[in-house]
């Protein structure tokens, strides 16, 4: 419904810019058209001046309303974002990670790998993978692919 009224306003605006551009134009070419009485002619500029006038104010409304849509639906995402660390926590704590397997656990969440995990604990790539392998028994999974899976399904039932 929206778009419609956008595209209604961007077409009377174009109409009323390219009635003043069409006057000017035959001024300056000296283009001869049919005699119209000068009320009629200052009837038509006004109504074209108000149709351009109301455009910049519908379209300072629209980008507001676009605005607040945007702020919305950005608010929206900072929420989501901190429920996803709450149920992050929850499950956690529910398996009984050890503080070093929450980290592994998250940076395996956000897609690293396993060599991207050791390099930024300090630690050995083989340690990184026990505790992996310790992270998947106690979450009752197989991979990492089924570890988000259970994260996106308890987000997605809130």
């Amino acid at each position: 419904m929206r778009r419609h009224w956008l595209i209604l306003l961007i077409a009377v605006q174009a109409l009323c810019a390219a009635i003043f551009v069409w006057e000017i134009l035959a001024s300056v070419l000296g283009l001869v058209s049919a005699p119209i009485s000068w009320q009629i002619l200052e009837l038509i500029e006004i109504g074209a001046a108000i149709g351009l006038i109301l455009g910049v104010v519908l379209g300072a409304l629209a980008l507001r309303s676009a605005t607040l849509r945007s702020e919305r639906a950005e608010e929206a995402l900072r929420v989501a974002s901190g429920a996803f660390m709450e149920v992050l926590e929850e499950r956690f704590d529910d398996w009984g990670l050890t503080p070093a397997e929450r980290d592994v656990a998250l940076f395996a969440i956000k897609g690293m790998s396993t060599q991207e995990i050791a390099a930024l604990r300090e630690t050995s790539e083989g340690t990184v993978k026990a505790q992996t392998n310790a992270i998947y028994r106690k979450a009752g999974v197989s991979g990492r692919p089924q570890l988000l899976s259970l994260f996106i399904d308890d987000l997605m039932a809130n």
